[in-house]
């Protein structure tokens, strides 16, 4: 009997499609890709050092970040307009994977002429590797192209499944790399870059079979999505930015031994962030057109919740910092305790701001949320070029915590100056601990 529940409970989970299955779905999947991600991360450095570690970041690193930022956006604008021209989706389907295509080959320009600028302290070798890396930014671009395509189309578990196995194959191949004894910079970057074209072409020739691109009128349909896409660029763009412009900055000014040691504290402290992540992704829907006071109290609570729930990992995290990268990672990164303790306080702030930027969302002001963005934004980028050379790695983590702090207090202020609510308090209460606990009855039942 336990055993049939069980399998119920999963089957309803894994291939569910309801919004509660979907949600769920997605928090399952980015906690089992951040495992997956921490594997790799290991493999790479243990294998590979500090430097040897920086200097594979900085081949790949360009692709990725330049097909994000040049998305035009793109993404958002399919889920847009399948929902709202459904009769239409074979042909804004053609209409983005050439949009997709043609700007991804403009990033491939961008970073093939700039990369010897951004690497000028690294070896020729690794300058031309990360040239070469760009062949694959219009791939990478139309892989989130495909993936906004699954998820207009409801199909969220293919798209969660495309999300988890990428890093699953990157996880196999450096696997059989290290058992060959074969992991070089260079090698390593391969198994990052190559991991999702076989999947990629799988999915895309699972949507070419269901939408069956039409070339008949695909320049109204190119018109509607660059016209809708174009409106929420700044959301992409900025997003990409924040996410990235830190590793950008500091593989552009410090060497590659500090360019490893970094990402190794960065993705260690952002291991906090996949709870408050995943829970916007479910605000947003669930709060979307609710009365004011309702958005806040929800956004109130899961606010609470989430920041109490990192704080404490957070602080596990510095406690045992030190051990924790020599345990993973191996000595040589333990140089990277100060800013690790740095980038694990600005995770926890940041993750606390992304939830409560959703009232915004669900209220009809995303603007605001733009603007919350390009403030930080704009006061992180002067900072990290002026702090980066003075302190290096402690300087980009110092950079990064004061524009997400700036960030929380403009989103604080926000809600009496712009909802004319009152702030929801961020101290975790009596009733925050009993609703956790019927859920979680609840979900057991």
């Amino acid at each position: 009997m336990a055993i049939k529940f069980i399998h119920s409970r999963l089957s309803w989970i894994l291939q569910g499609q309801s919004s509660t299955a979907a949600a769920i779905q997605t928090l399952l999947s980015r906690v089992l890709i951040l495992a997956v991600n921490l594997a790799t991360g290991i493999i790479t450095a243990r294998s590979l050092g500090a430097a040897g570690r920086g200097e594979q970041a900085a081949m790949i690193l360009w692709s990725m970040f330049l097909a994000n930022t040049v998305t035009l956006g793109l993404p958002s604008a399919i889920i847009y307009n399948f929902k709202a021209r459904p009769y239409q989706k074979s042909e804004l389907f053609a209409a983005a994977l050439l949009l997709g295509t043609g700007l991804g080959f403009v990033a491939s320009a961008i970073g093939i002429l700039c990369i010897p600028f951004w690497l000028s302290q690294y070896s020729p070798n690794v300058v031309r590797a990360a040239q070469w890396f760009m062949l694959n930014a219009p791939i990478a671009l139309v892989q989130l192209l495909v993936l906004a395509a699954l998820e207009a189309l409801g199909d969220f578990t293919a798209s969660n499944q495309l999300r988890l196995m990428i890093p699953l194959i990157t996880l196999m191949a450096l696997i059989g790399l290290s058992a060959a004894g074969a992991i070089t910079p260079f090698t390593s970057s391969l198994a990052y870059t190559l991991n999702g074209i076989p999947i990629f072409v799988w999915t895309l020739a699972r949507l070419w079979r269901l939408l069956h691109p039409q070339w008949l009128g695909i320049g109204t349909a190119a018109r509607q999505l660059v016209h809708y896409g174009l409106r929420s660029y700044g959301v992409d763009l900025l997003g990409a930015l924040a996410l990235q412009v830190d590793q950008v900055l500091v593989v552009s000014f410090l060497d590659p031994s500090a360019m490893g040691t970094y990402v190794v504290a960065l993705s260690l402290a952002r291991m906090l962030n996949v709870f408050q992540m995943a829970t916007a992704a479910v605000l947003f829907p669930r709060a979307a057109a609710c009365p004011i006071h309702e958005v806040i109290a929800l956004t109130g609570q899961a606010a609470r919740l989430t920041t109490a729930l990192t704080s404490a990992m957070g602080l596990l995290i510095i406690a045992l910092g030190p051990f924790l990268l020599q345990l993973l990672y191996g000595a040589e990164f333990v140089q990277a305790t100060t800013v690790l303790y740095v980038l694990v306080i600005e995770a926890v702030i940041s993750g606390a701001t992304l939830v409560l930027a959703q009232s915004f969302m669900a209220l009809g002001n995303p603007g605001i949320v733009t603007l919350l963005q390009a403030a930080g934004l704009a006061l992180s980028l002067p900072l990290m070029i002026w702090l980066i050379p003075i302190f290096g790695l402690v300087g980009a983590g110092l950079a990064l915590l004061a524009s997400t702090s700036v960030r929380l207090l403009f989103t604080l202020s926000c809600y009496p100056l712009i909802l004319k609510a009152p702030l929801p308090s961020l101290l975790i209460t009596k009733q925050d601990l009993v609703f956790l606990k019927h859920k979680l009855l609840e979900s057991r039942g």
